[in-house]
């Protein structure tokens, strides 16, 4: 066994400080007391347990007092005094190594989200993490009414509860702008489904979007960009689900990827609902309202707080407008394409 390796190493000078301070009276010299604090920050950097390291410290101090017997009330203030710069040196390199560690692991999630890192490097740190990015892992995204940082209550409540399910292997709790994430394997949609649960409930209510699995080590930014994708088109389309699916979603990004032609397509078929009195909003709404539920004018009408004569009388206004008629099979498909599209961009708020 090593010096280091040996607590005892750690007590060195101690006796005969003790010895000093029995022969005179006196009170331990700042020099003293900084070596017992640098003592203490070598101990805790070598992976010694503090509670061995101040029974030893006790059991050489009665050693010490029993060769060479003074005043009880100055031997026991002189090893106060020692053991508490001990411990407060080890403590410190505690705090540090903390920090060093909650910056490694800040580092590393940035570099995973953002895909900024050597892929081979990010895969061989995410293992310290307990991910294995050469396997398939999907994200999960939960926004709530708050910004939530790693170490708030939200973030390990959820973090104990799914820990206290799955285990601590290959999962990964943590933050990100104001977000909390969960990464998972890919083939255990179970543990994002337990997750979008908790932190449902923990964010009062706020909504969770999943990822599709992607594999590799590029893999968790994929998924993680498309559950931030869903939870944007989750709130331009106003949609009411807690939890929402990029798999569910897929659609919208393809309406959307040819943007011109989208606001063409709003512009040349919603557009004359702006001659409207009240403006295109209103008839908009009705349009939304009469396609989300299926076309059923009735439900509609309860949803818009209408009577179903003023929501037909509606409809009849957007076909006299428009030429089409929503109650038409062969126009409806357009007006509700038109319908999406003016809401992915945000029209007639924005102008096209």
């Amino acid at each position: 066994m090593t010096d280091r390796e040996n607590p005892v190493h750690y007590l060195r000078g101690y006796a005969e400080i003790l010895a000093a301070v029995s022969a005179t009276g006196r009170r331990l010299t700042r020099v003293e007391i900084e070596s017992r604090r640098a003592l203490g920050e070598q101990a805790a950097e070598a992976g010694h347990g503090l509670r061995t390291l101040v029974s030893e410290h006790l059991t050489a101090a009665r050693s010490a007092w029993s060769r060479s017997p003074g005043s009880i009330d100055i031997a026991l203030d002189a090893v106060q005094q020692a053991i508490d710069a001990f411990a407060e040196g080890y403590e410190r390199a505690q705090r540090q190594a903390v920090r060093q560690e909650e910056a490694a692991r800040r580092e590393f999630i940035d570099d995973l989200l953002y895909g900024r890192s050597d892929l081979g490097r990010l895969a061989e740190r995410a293992e310290r993490f307990g991910l294995r990015l050469s396997h398939t892992h999907a994200v999960a995204v939960a926004e709530g009414p708050a910004a939530y940082d790693e170490g708030d209550a939200v973030p390990r409540q959820v973090e104990h509860a799914l820990i206290g399910r799955f285990g601590d292997r290959n999962i990964l709790i943590t933050t990100k702008d104001g977000r909390l994430l969960c990464v998972a394997p890919g083939h255990q949609d179970e543990i994002l489904t337990c997750f979008a649960r908790q932190a449902h409930g923990a964010t009062d209510g706020g909504r969770v979007a999943i990822g599709r699995p992607q594999p590799g080590p590029g893999g968790v930014v994929q998924s993680y960009e498309e559950a931030l994708n869903a939870l944007e088109l989750g709130e331009r389309l106003g949609l009411d689900e807690p939890v929402l699916r990029a798999a569910d979603l897929l659609v919208y990004p393809v309406l959307t990827r040819d943007r011109q032609a989208m606001a063409d397509l709003v512009l040349d078929a919603l557009g004359p609902l702006k001659a409207s009195r009240g403006g295109a909003q209103p008839l908009l709404d009705t349009l939304t309202a009469y396609f989300d539920c299926g076309c059923v004018a009735a439900e509609a009408a309860r949803r818009l707080t209408l009577s179903v004569r003023a929501l037909t009388y509606r409809l009849e206004r957007i076909h006299k407008l428009t030429g089409a008629n929503p109650a038409d099979p062969a126009h409806r498909y357009m007006l509700q394409t038109a319908v999406i599209g003016a809401r992915l961009l945000d029209w007639p708020a924005q102008d096209l």
